[in-house]
Order: C-alpha cells, then sequence, then structure tokens
C-alpha cells in the first residue's frame, strides 16, 4: 500500500531528505518503494526527485516494479512504480545535460533497480 517516505538521518548531499521535493511525498509500494526511490538517490548524478500524484489503472493484484524510462534533450529522466492497481510517476532531475548522457544514467539505474527486485 501507501506510506509517507520516511526521511533518513543521513548527512551529506547524497540524503534521500536532500534530494525528495514537490508537492506529494507519498510513495506507493510500502517498504519496498521507499527502498527504490532510496536507491535511485544514491546515484551521485541524480539531483532531485520529485514524485507525481498516485493513480489507478486496470488490473488488480500484482507486485512492485519500478523502471526508469527515456530521458528528455536535458538528460532528466522519468521513474515508473506500480503495484497492483496503483502506479506514481516520480521526475528524476540529473545533473548532466544532454540526452545521451540521461539515456546512460538510465541504463544505469535499471541495472541497478533489476538486481533491487
Amino acid at each position: 500500500m501507501t506510506e509517507s517516505v520516511e526521511i533518513s538521518h543521513e548527512s551529506g548531499k547524497n540524503s534521500l531528505k536532500s534530494k525528495l521535493g514537490g508537492a506529494h511525498t507519498t510513495i506507493i509500494g510500502g517498504r519496498t518503494g521507499k527502498k527504490l526511490v532510496r536507491i535511485v538517490s544514491q546515484h551521485p548524478e541524480i539531483k532531485k526527485i520529485i514524485p507525481s500524484v498516485i493513480s489507478v489503472k486496470g488490473t488488480a493484484g500484482g507486485k512492485l516494479s519500478g523502471k526508469v524510462l527515456r530521458s528528455d534533450a536535458r538528460g532528466n529522466l522519468r521513474m515508473l512504480l506500480s503495484e497492483g492497481r496503483s502506479f506514481q510517476e516520480l521526475r528524476l532531475v540529473t545533473t548532466v545535460g544532454t540526452a545521451e548522457e540521461g539515456d546512460r544514467i538510465m541504463n544505469e539505474l535499471n541495472e541497478i533497480l533489476k538486481e533491487a527486485l
């Protein structure tokens, strides 16, 4: 189900607290969802994570899955979390400036997420 993100007490610029922004702080997937967001936040080229609203799709049941999607022209990414009928998109603001560098980060993050799930 959904839970608000627990902000870690880590110090330094890589903590989830310093990178999580936006109007919504709820992440779907409970502990597993928060774990995936925390893993993504530790990437050195991720500057900000902005969760969007949680939406509902058609089919019921299922486990949590996460995938980083294509980059825009400036190298920023989208992350899609889905669990059962719910899904949530998170914007990933990066420190890179081109789509090619964004694609490289996307591939790195997808490999990390594949191992985490």
